[in-house]
């Protein structure tokens, strides 16, 4: 039973996951469906990304590849999705999450409420 809802925002979350092999595809859809339907999401699939004001990053690994996808919670019950990427380095790449807060921004403008 779903907990949570989880939608893309606009078109960012579907083009970066249609680049992504088949089998990481699958990864990232079986961790969405953890956020939906688990009342506590351990770190491992959703993590607050630290000295923002409430970006979060859906965490997926398949083999060798990390793809993080950054997301945030707009009430208590539903998740974005915004951009995601390919995790080379061990820290996440501030340009990344600058565009990423960028985009939250712009979601909240379009629904008429500040929450940054």
């Amino acid at each position: 039973m779903k907990v949570r809802s989880v939608i893309a925002y606009k078109h960012y979350f579907i083009d970066f996951v249609k680049s992504l092999p088949e089998k990481m595809q699958d990864k990232i859809i079986k961790t969405i469906q953890y956020i939906e339907t688990l009342q506590m999401v351990p770190e491992k699939y959703l993590k607050h990304i630290e000295g923002t004001k409430g970006l979060y990053e859906v965490r997926a690994k398949f083999s060798n590849s990390i793809v993080r996808v950054f997301c945030f919670f707009d009430g208590e019950k539903l998740v974005v999705l915004l951009s995601g990427f390919l995790k080379k380095t061990q820290k996440t790449p501030k340009k990344e999450i600058d565009r990423a807060m960028k985009l939250m921004q712009a979601y909240f403008e379009e629904k008429g409420t500040r929450k940054i």
